[in-house]
């Protein structure tokens, strides 16, 4: 595919300007009104704790994000826990994401799919929701943007030792943020099938894949020790295959517009297998063991942001047969028509509404009603985050059915007393506050010991106060009077 007539002068522009773009989209609202959802929640707490107890940590809980966890508390210890240290990787990751869909639109197609496809990738709604949270999945795809820039430069003649090391690093790398970024090396070997890659190329990928995947092995094994924290993945079902089709039958329009022949290094044959063999390799995992969630296959957008690349391209030429003097402004209109056209989504995606729960605005609201000397109960007991991550809440309460706090237990939320030792307590005291899940997100009551708290509260306790705020619930119950 030959380039367009009008382009940017400059390749600095090529990638300068969607990174810019991606970075201007991943700072406006960046704090979300001050909240912070369950998700984030572990990653503050766990940041904010020392290595030795991070460490310890992950032999029981959360392995699958212990380099994350590692980076991040390097961060908070380098510049304090914040909501904007919490999410600044984010979004730079993302960023570099759009920089490499950029750079491999104008090697595989030409400046304006580059310059198209990296102003895209940020503004995709997905991306868009991943680009500000305080998780893994936006690091990921800038390691699978930059794994995919080395595998087609390696491609395109420069076959060198270097860029083979800087390959298998980068996947393994990725393989330690979450071990199904790997999914990035079926999809890099469909490109190489397709390219019909020869001159010992695919020896040499092999070599640095089977490395990666040598060196993820350790986590992906160990991680299976910790399955059941994916429990509440639901099976696989048809209607959630829905998304994906969609996604794929977007990248197969861009693809088919690129004209993809075997044999021959294109947009199609890297940005196709890059979107589809992730979507489909998942969901073939998914029939035997519940995994399928859109964040873990986030970097499957590269390729489509590279493929929608094609198609504003094809609208470019189209504009340059008929409107020279217009061509050049079809992708900044468009890109104008598609942010006025997201900004609703967009704002969605920048209130604390835009997730399940805030621990922060449950913190807050316990700030407000506590009394020195109250109780304090949460059901599930994972709701204690709302006090792990603002620890000065705490002060003067009693955590009645802590017995092992989380760092001296080595997990996220701690270990409970057994339900005879919390209803014990629940009855000596004057004062309980629960925090809970408020009701439209709140999941059925399981186990002995949360079927005590709610017992012992029922007969024993009256509520003054109740309020549900961003999905969560904070209710203070007193001991009634007549209670022995």
């Amino acid at each position: 595919m030959k380039p367009a007539t009008a382009v940017p002068r400059s390749p600095l522009h090529i990638w300068l300007i969607p990174v810019v773009w991606t970075v201007a989209l991943g700072m406006w609202g960046l704090s979300r009104e001050n909240s912070l959802w369950r998700d984030e929640a572990a990653t503050w707490q766990v940041a904010r704790r020392s290595t030795d107890d991070i460490v310890n940590m992950l032999e029981h809980v959360d392995v699958v994000h212990a380099l994350y966890y590692l980076f991040m508390h390097g961060l908070f210890e380098c510049f304090g826990p914040s909501t904007t240290i919490l999410r600044l990787p984010s979004v730079l990751a993302t960023a570099v994401g759009a920089a490499c869909v950029a750079l491999l639109g104008r090697r595989l197609a030409g400046a304006w799919v580059g310059l198209a496809g990296g102003l895209v990738f940020g503004m995709l709604p997905a991306v868009q929701f991943y680009l500000q949270e305080g998780r893994p999945y936006a690091l990921v795809a800038a390691g699978a943007g930059i794994s995919t820039l080395l595998l087609v430069t390696a491609l395109q003649g420069r076959d060198r030792r270097p860029y083979w090391v800087a390959y298998g690093c980068t996947v393994l790398v990725c393989g330690w943020l979450n071990w199904l970024a790997l999914l990035i090396l079926p999809a890099h070997l469909a490109t190489l099938l397709w390219t019909r890659a020869g001159h010992g190329v695919p020896t040499r990928w092999a070599t640095a894949a089977a490395a990666a995947t040598t060196g993820a092995l350790p986590l992906i094994l160990f991680s299976m020790n910790q399955s059941d924290q994916v429990s509440w993945i639901p099976p696989l079902t048809w209607h959630m295959m829905i998304g994906p089709a969609v996604l794929l039958v977007i990248g197969g329009l861009g693809s088919l517009l690129d004209r993809p022949r075997a044999g021959r290094l294109s947009a199609a044959s890297v940005g196709l297998p890059l979107l589809a063999v992730p979507q489909l390799g998942l969901t073939g995992l998914s029939l035997f063991k519940p995994l399928f969630v859109d964040r873990y296959i986030l970097f499957s957008l590269l390729g489509l942001a590279l493929l929608i690349g094609v198609v504003l391209d094809a609208a470019v030429r189209g504009a340059a047969r008929r409107a020279p003097k217009a061509s050049p402004w079809v992708i900044p209109a468009t890109a104008a028509v598609a942010m006025i056209a997201l900004l609703p989504q967009s704002l969605s995606k920048r209130s604390p509404a835009s997730r399940v729960d805030d621990v922060l605005a449950a913190a807050e609201q316990m700030r407000q009603v506590k009394e020195d000397g109250d109780g304090v109960l949460f059901i599930p007991a994972a709701r204690r985050d709302t006090v792990l991550v603002s620890p000065d809440v705490s002060t003067g309460l009693r955590d009645i059915a802590l017995a092992e706090t989380p760092e001296e237990s080595g997990t996220l939320k701690g270990v409970e007393a057994s339900p005879a030792r919390v209803r014990s307590a629940m009855l000596t005291q004057r004062r309980i506050i629960l925090v809970t899940d408020a009701a439209p997100v709140a999941r059925p009551t399981r186990g002995e010991r949360d079927l005590t708290k709610i017992e012992v509260l029922k007969k024993y306790f009256t509520p003054v106060s109740d309020k549900q705020i961003r999905g969560r619930r904070v209710t203070v119950y007193e001991h009634l009077p007549t209670a022995p």
